[in-house]
């Protein structure tokens, strides 16, 4: 089992910045990707962006590449999003979450483990 905690959300002008934290507990050497996924009301669960613990390769969406930034700390067990430049349409609950299998590293679906959400706001 692994317990993800996220933290880190709120609310901010289109054009700020603001970063999640995720606090990974339990079996957390069983994680090969860690993930930031978001869901917009009324919208389905898009991936933001994860990484491969094993090489520290980042992956992200079209969406937010360039404008956010994923990384970690292993002696921590952190995950971070910083998010930066954010347009309204990046208001949505952010999730955090680990795979225990390489599948597809943006694929909600390749996700285990789960945080109960943190949800940013973006106003214009």
């Amino acid at each position: 089992q692994v317990q993800l905690v996220e933290s880190g959300g709120g609310s901010a002008q289109a054009g700020g910045s603001l970063r999640l934290s995720c606090a990974a507990s339990g079996h957390t050497d069983s994680a090969v990707y860690m993930g930031w996924f978001r869901q917009a009301p009324g919208k389905e669960r898009e991936a933001v962006a994860a990484i491969y613990v094993i090489d520290d390769i980042t992956y992200y969406a079209d969406s937010v590449q360039g404008r956010f930034t994923l990384s970690s700390d292993k002696a921590k067990k952190m995950l971070y999003l910083q998010m930066n430049t954010l347009h309204p349409e990046d208001t949505a609950m952010y999730y955090c979450a680990a795979a225990i299998r390489r599948c597809g590293v943006l694929e909600g679906w390749c996700y285990n483990y789960w945080g109960q959400g943190t949800q940013v706001t973006v106003s214009s």
